[in-house]
């Protein structure tokens, strides 16, 4: 069994350096990584993804790892100099981007806006022209977003399920008539039979969720993870317990909001009122 030994730093970027050393003492034990899988109890695939850098895992696998290898702590601590390197931002929203696009089905709560699977071009061009986008980058961030909607398309979309605050439908567009499009489009999506829409009413007071908005993917190997994002940051949560713990949250911020029914309803009723204002 290997004995807890300097790490060779071949790399500067901690995400990378975890990889690299995760994969050398796998090679040093001559394991393949369905062996290693097997004998840990995870999903092989899991330990590769690690290797190559596309997730992490989380502290009950690495601290897993670490006894497995004989290194105790050391694997640990690269996992928390990964986890805490603020230039992991972006791509963690990127390996979300690509869990995304696997998952078999997918949770969300929005706090104040609309999520970007159910957006409309106005709406998502002012959304993203208010935090401060601009021409070519704004047409590639507006073309990207719309693009994503395709996930919901064919007879292949997941089962999505969103619970949207009620202060998300009471934050229009400026433009009239692209709001009654995007409510239009939203009512239209909420009738699909792979899409649920549910409205969180603000007489249903304090909740769990109020200070972030929340993606919950379910994964082709049985896992769930979670994404967070305030506008301004976001974090990527593959951890068990926090991950249950946000689960159960989920469940009870569903347990207060409105039904399908009735939020189908709340949306043909905010519809109405918009179609009786003039467009700008």
């Amino acid at each position: 069994m290997p004995t807890r030994r300097v790490v060779t730093g071949r790399s500067r970027d901690p995400r990378a350096r975890f990889a690299e050393e995760l994969r050398s003492l796998r090679v040093a034990r001559g394991e393949s990584l369905r062996q290693l899988g097997e004998r840990l109890g995870w999903d092989w695939s899991l330990f590769g993804k690690m290797e190559k850098g596309e997730t992490l895992g989380g502290p009950e696998v690495v601290q897993a790892l670490d006894t497995h290898y004989g290194t105790p702590g050391l694997l640990l601590a690269l996992w928390e100099l990964a986890v805490s390197d603020k230039s992991q931002f972006k791509e963690r929203y990127q390996r979300y981007m690509a869990l995304e696009a696997d998952a078999t089905s997918l949770w969300h709560f929005a706090v104040s806006v609309l999520p970007g699977l159910l957006q409309t071009e106005g709406y998502a061009r002012e959304l993203l022209a208010a935090g401060g986008l601009k021409g070519e980058a704004l047409d590639q961030q507006v073309e990207a977003r719309m693009g994503r909607r395709e996930l919901l398309e064919g007879d292949n979309a997941p089962p999505f399920r969103t619970i949207l605050s009620e202060a998300v439908l009471r934050t229009p567009s400026s433009d009239a008539g692209e709001w009654r499009e995007q409510l239009e489009h939203l009512g239209e999506m909420a009738e699909r039979a792979e899409v649920t829409v549910q409205v969180l009413p603000f007489h249903a007071g304090l909740h769990g969720l109020m200070s972030a908005d929340m993606w919950y993917l379910r994964l082709p190997d049985g896992r769930t993870v979670v994404y967070t994002e305030n506008g301004y940051r976001g974090e990527l949560i593959e951890e068990t317990a926090p991950v249950e713990r946000l689960q159960l949250t989920y469940d009870a911020v569903r347990d207060l909001a409105l039904s399908p029914a009735e939020s189908r309803k709340f949306i043909l009723r905010m519809l109405e009122e918009v179609r009786c204002e003039p467009s700008t």
